[in-house]
């Protein structure tokens, strides 16, 4: 299965070899169990402007920016974009709500992803859609000595979200290595989009409700169900990936 993944991605790619350097990390749903927080608090606020919209939406949507967000919702239901003022608005009601849900839980496994990442020697960077700042600053706390502010990709740093590959294109460029040299670790559809579109290769981790389906359609390189399931196939993903040529 790992083997036909890196071939396939060389193949697709055009690149001969699959050399990694750093390791790009979404963070909701991937480093922190938070996903459930920000559909409950989405779906909720959203209710209360009137905006259509269903718990399972946000699953779908996840990695793009808030106003992004917003946009959507509010062409959805009134068929034109929100105006600044009211997605500033939404979003900090948003955030409010999502501060109250979350409990700060870390993803079951990410701990020993990253330990088997750290072990290879890779660079480590967070590429995430989110602004909460909440869980920003929670990385250093949860996860000591793997992350830092000024190789992080938020939302306050990119002009376009996921799905667009400018996110993880611009953490290559915060890397210092080239697309054949990382590998992106997802669990979102427009997040696993991004990765592909940006030419990297993509790892979908499923921790949320959908199928999985979604997922591979999306483009993901390789699927697992949990993080600890990446977490044991980690050392046998870098032994191939050093040794295939495409």
């Amino acid at each position: 299965m790992i083997r036909q993944a890196i071939i396939r991605y060389l193949e697709r790619t055009g690149q001969t070899t699959l050399s990694p350097k750093a390791v790009l990390f979404d963070m909701d749903g991937v480093l922190y169990d938070s996903m459930r927080f920000h559909a409950r608090s989405w779906h909720e606020t959203a209710t209360r402007h009137r905006l259509i919209s269903a718990p399972e939406d946000y699953y779908m949507f996840e990695g793009r920016t808030g106003h992004s967000t917003i946009d959507e919702l509010f062409q959805r239901t009134f068929g034109r974009t929100a105006t600044l003022e009211e997605k500033e608005s939404i979003y900090q009601e948003k955030a409010a709500l999502f501060n109250q849900y979350n409990d700060g839980q870390p993803m079951t496994g990410a701990a020993e992803v990253l330990q088997q990442v750290k072990a290879c020697q890779l660079q480590t960077l967070v590429v995430t859609g989110s602004g909460q700042l909440s869980l920003i600053d929670k990385l250093n706390q949860s996860y000591p000595g793997c992350f830092i502010r000024e190789k992080m990709v938020t939302s306050y740093d990119v002009k376009y979200g996921k799905p667009d590959p400018e996110p993880y294109l611009m953490g290559l460029e915060k890397a210092g290595v080239a697309r054949n040299e990382a590998i992106i670790i997802e669990n979102a559809p427009m997040g696993v989009q991004a990765g592909a579109a940006a030419g990297i290769f993509t790892i979908a981790v499923n921790t949320g409700p959908l199928p999985d389906q979604i997922l591979t359609d999306s483009g993901a390189d390789l699927l697992y169900a949990d993080m600890l399931s990446l977490a044991k196939d980690w050392q046998k993903i870098m032994d191939i990936a050093r040794t295939e040529k495409g």
